[in-house]
């Protein structure tokens, strides 16, 4: 499924005139698909005729509220009980401005709570914030004042309190609250009055048009104060912000809906980084049916340079991954006791103990000949799991990635000692594809973790585009980048979130690309696969209890699931 940045979608919006839809067909569709969910969740989750049913549209003065004006009208005329509040002033473009002039204003409640130039102007004058304007504690005494007594400053006060409680109570009293403030091009900060009505209590089922004011469409951050949605209805196309936490949580359900742009308009976006969400469609050709007459070489042979003698258990994990994800042929090369533990769990590998220091981590000159020699005949080399960092391993992994000519895996202590030298990527003589985590992230960019979560589209893309690897940044809504395409996985579970995942997943991955997957597809075909078993084990055995070993064991399950919705839509 394609997904698109906020610009991307702008364009695709004018692009659409010129093959036959304008904007304003545009926003009346949206309109109308925001008025039949509304109208459908109504109808089955609130007993009652239309008429008693309260539907608020909190409406921005951009085209949200313009979507949320086309709405209101539709459901007027279907008997609801309507209010529209205007939060932001007028309707600021035509098209929004003529959807509020075909509202029958003598049949819905229309709520100005915005302040008006004069207003606002004596309100900063007299230094008052929203703080001072919300408390109630004197609004009955200024009521009964007689109006004559009133001075200027007061009155104001008085009809600003007046207006804060209108709005507040129609929230409160609202059965279905759709927030159509800001839109897809909202970033920055809300200010408190709008962070305090879209935060306001009630009891309504809320629905966010487009998506929750206060969300970054772009990045997947939120302001403070933000709207948290039960259901988020996306026109056209889900944005790539919507794929990332936390505003993937204010969302809520989302459902994409179609509002008319035209397949042409999609081709003002080929030179541009294109975005998808790998979903079980993305799989409908993997992965592929195995001939009656196939051998194990034709399925990818897979050395993987993993573990040390404290972290042997990495070596265990991404070994049976890598088998149980169809590789033709395996080979651990590791330490002494890795080698071992793996062997007794994972009898069909093949082993090349190697030379290690006095703590146990692997050794550069006196491995670094087998190691050729076994990368020669290999179709991917994972290295890094459970490896440790010393002068040595860094050296070991420069060597990889100088020496391979296969395609190359860099997990975990693999991307750590590339951070500490991030020349080691120069030299590179085949595809590489690295498998961070945000820390992990951080370290190769040379930031902090926080700097990577608040964009991490960025963080995977541009690092891509200068190295010219394929990154798989891993995390809620993982990311694969490459310098062209970003693709962001849909399974997956907070149960997966324990050590030893990650090398899981590493282990799928070199089975992929041993078998000849191109490494992005083959690093987005193994992180749905390595969510949606996670998922499988979730359900089986709760996200408390589950462990990476039971993910492995859902790999046949999942490539089962994958295999019969194939054949169930062929």
């Amino acid at each position: 499924m394609q997904i698109v940045t906020p610009a991307q979608m702008k364009k695709l919006e004018s692009e659409s005139l010129k093959y036959g839809t304008p904007a304003q067909k545009l926003m009346s569709n949206a309109g109308t698909m925001l008025a039949d969910l509304i109208d459908e969740y109504c109808r089955k989750e609130i007993i009652g005729e239309p008429e008693n049913k309260s539907i608020v549209f909190l409406a921005g003065s951009g085209n949200n509220g313009g979507d949320c004006f086309a709405a209101a009208n539709k459901l007027v005329f279907r008997g609801y009980d309507i209010t529209v509040i205007s939060l932001c002033g007028k309707p600021k473009t035509k098209i929004a401005e003529a959807e509020y002039a075909k509202l029958p204003k003598d049949h819905i409640k229309l709520i100005r709570a915005y302040r008006s130039a004069n207003v606002k102007a004596a309100i900063e004058a007299a230094e008052l914030d929203y703080m001072t304007l919300s408390k109630d504690s004197d609004i009955a005494a200024l009521a009964k004042k007689d109006k004559k007594e009133l001075t200027s400053l007061e009155k104001i006060m008085l009809e600003e309190k007046q207006r804060l409680r209108r709005v507040f109570d129609a929230i409160s009293g609202a059965d279905v609250l759709a927030d159509g403030v800001f839109g897809t091009g909202f970033h920055g900060a809300l200010d408190d009055e709008i962070s305090a009505f879209l935060s306001a209590s009630t009891k309504a089922y809320k629905i966010a048009v487009d998506v929750p004011s206060g969300g970054n469409c772009e990045t997947g951050g939120i302001a403070d104060g933000a709207f948290k949605a039960d259901e988020t209805i996306a026109f056209g196309v889900l944005k790539t912000g919507m794929t990332q936490y936390p505003l993937k949580e204010y969302c809520g359900k989302i459902t994409v809906a179609d509002i008319g742009i035209p397949n042409e308009a999609y081709a003002a976006l080929n030179n541009q980084r294109l975005y998808s969400l790998i979903d079980s469609n993305a799989l409908r050709e993997f992965p592929g049916e195995r001939r009656p007459d196939a051998y194990k070489n034709q399925f990818g042979r897979v050395l993987l340079i993993n573990g040390s003698r404290r972290m042997r258990g990495a070596a265990v994990l991404s070994t049976l991954a890598c088998l149980r994800s169809g590789a033709g042929l395996v080979c651990l090369a590791s330490c002494e006791e890795a080698c071992a533990a793996t062997a007794v769990l994972a009898p069909e590998a093949t082993f090349v103990p190697l030379e290690t220091d006095y703590d146990g981590y692997l050794l550069y000159d006196s491995n670094k000949k087998i190691l050729a020699e076994e990368m020669e005949r290999s179709d991917a080399v994972l290295i890094g799991c459970g490896m440790g960092v010393t002068s040595d391993t860094v050296e070991l992994v420069r060597f990889v990635v100088n020496t391979a000519k296969c395609p190359i895996i860099i997990d975990a202590d693999g991307i750590n000692c590339i951070a500490s030298d991030i020349s080691i990527l120069k030299n590179k003589r085949t595809d590489i594809v690295i498998t961070p985590h945000a820390g992990e992230m951080a370290r190769l960019l040379g930031c902090t973790n926080d700097d990577v979560n608040r964009d991490r589209f960025a963080a995977s893309a541009g690092f891509a585009a200068e190295h010219g690897v394929t990154v798989l940044l891993k995390g809620a809504g993982t990311l694969i980048s490459d310098a062209n395409y970003t693709a962001v996985n849909s399974t997956g579970n907070p149960g997966m979130s324990r050590g030893g995942s990650g090398d899981v997943l590493a282990g799928i991955v070199a089975a992929f690309v041993a078998a000849g997957h191109d490494v992005f597809d083959a690093a987005g075909y193994a992180t749905y696969l390595h969510g949606l078993a996670g998922d499988i084990t979730a359900d089986k055995l709760s996200q408390q209890a589950m462990l990476p070993r039971d993910i492995i064991d859902s790999l046949s399950a999942a490539f089962s699931y994958i295999k019969e919705k194939n054949s169930a839509e062929s």
